[in-house]
């Protein structure tokens, strides 16, 4: 992959730039900017270059025709605060509008174009499709930058198909993901603890396979553990179950004894009667969690514990929260895993936050971005990285040299 330093002079020239700005939104308000703000170290330093800056991503998941509450309207406003700059905003992605904004640039200005989503070739399975898409964006650009690390493990028009039609570089913020990935997968510092939560177990059966081979430890927490507890053969009451993964799971117990890979479940659980906030609930042992309650975080003995294993550790990887941290009630098994992983770095070690609802945590609960080594903006990308998959929006910028043209490979990773 080359890097943007790599595409010569860009005075004039008009870059068309994928980033991920699918911010969660309350109706129009942005709850979370942390992916605009990683965003736009890379689209600022074009701006400087003297590009023609066209900036492209998507929004939620609509099925290919407009909706408002998609719209990227709103990060537009948030993106040029953030670059301390104006951002035209095109209302539409190919069209017209999206013509006349890029026409009508000038040396160092901004363009958003509209969520991509909006059009149905960005996501089609079909690769005449999306070609045909791609083409219509490459249409308006000299020159392809991919900096939208949350999306380059999806086969996509805009991550995919353009790389092939345009001279292609990786952005600063794909390079700083992948450098850090790379620190977690090649020679580790150890020890190295994962920390695996979230609502499924079956999300993470591939990562948790690879990750036997390179941690030291796997702490779990999260809806998925009750997964685990059944493994062992404990009541999980109406908690989250997946029922048809708990041969695998006993199969991961049995390879982590073999191979001296330490695996921590929380020792107590907080119950409620129902998912809600004003529920019932009570710290229960993990074995005893009672038939008519749901865990929905893990207990604070557990926090203590995870805080434990975590203190000595050179290399951390955490994805997915430990409850429901959205309700107060449940927060604080997330919150201690957040503090023990500021409490290591601090140490030095190297602490990913991988993305998604981990990131939105941390965040929700008041710690600063600094606070760890490295939140990623690619929740799922990360994981896939770390499982061992081939990332298609990576391999089509190694396939192609940044070459106009690139490799005629159409194989389906995604």
């Amino acid at each position: 992959m080359q890097s943007i330093s790599e595409l010569g002079d860009l005075r004039g020239k008009r870059v068309l730039v994928r980033s991920d700005l699918n911010v969660p939104l309350d109706g129009s308000t942005i709850t979370d900017d942390g992916r605009i703000r990683a965003s736009a170290p890379t689209i600022k330093a074009l701006s400087e270059a003297g590009a023609r800056v066209i900036v492209c991503a998507h929004l939620g998941r609509p099925k290919g025709t407009p909706e408002d509450r998609y719209s990227l309207a709103p990060v537009a406003a948030r993106l040029g605060e953030v670059l301390g700059s104006d951002v035209t905003f095109a209302t539409d992605t190919v069209g017209e509008s999206a013509r006349a904004a890029v026409d009508s640039a000038r040396d160092g200005d901004v363009v958003l174009l509209e969520n991509l989503r909006f059009n149905a070739g960005e996501t089609a399975k079909t690769d005449e499709e999306r070609a045909e898409f791609a083409g219509q964006l490459a249409g308006l650009a000299d020159v392809f930058v991919s900096d939208g690390f949350g999306v380059v493990h999806r086969k996509q028009a805009s991550v995919y198909d353009v790389a092939r039609l345009l001279p292609s570089a990786v952005g600063g913020l794909v390079e700083t993901e992948v450098g850090v990935l790379k620190r977690l997968t090649e020679d580790p510092e150890r020890p190295y603890a994962v920390v695996l939560g979230g609502a499924k177990v079956s999300d993470k059966l591939g990562v948790i396979d690879n990750l036997l081979q390179t941690a030291d430890r796997l702490l779990i927490g999260g809806g998925m553990v009750f997964t685990f507890f059944a493994a062992q053969g404990y009541e999980v009451g109406k908690s989250l179950l997946e029922a048809d993964q708990v041969d695998k799971v006993k199969g991961y117990l049995d390879q982590a004894k073999e191979r001296g890979v330490e695996i921590v479940l929380p020792v107590d659980i907080v119950a409620a009667t129902e998912f809600s906030a004003d529920a019932e609930h009570d710290v229960v042992p993990a074995g005893a969690i009672p038939a008519d309650r749901m865990g929905l975080d893990i207990g604070p003995e557990s926090g203590v514990l995870f805080a434990e294993k975590l203190a000595d550790c050179r290399t951390v990887f955490w994805n997915g929260p430990m409850g429901a941290f959205e309700m107060e009630p449940y927060a604080a098994g997330t919150a201690a895993v957040a503090k023990a992983l500021v409490e290591v770095t601090a140490k030095g070690a190297l602490t990913v936050v991988g993305g998604g609802d981990s990131a939105a945590a941390v965040r929700q609960l008041g710690f600063e971005d600094d606070q760890f080594g490295h939140i990623s903006t690619g929740g799922g990308a990360s994981l896939e990285y770390l499982e061992g998959k081939e990332l298609p929006g990576l391999t089509v910028l190694d396939e192609t040299g940044g070459a106009t043209g690139g490799s005629d490979s159409t194989e389906d990773h995604a």
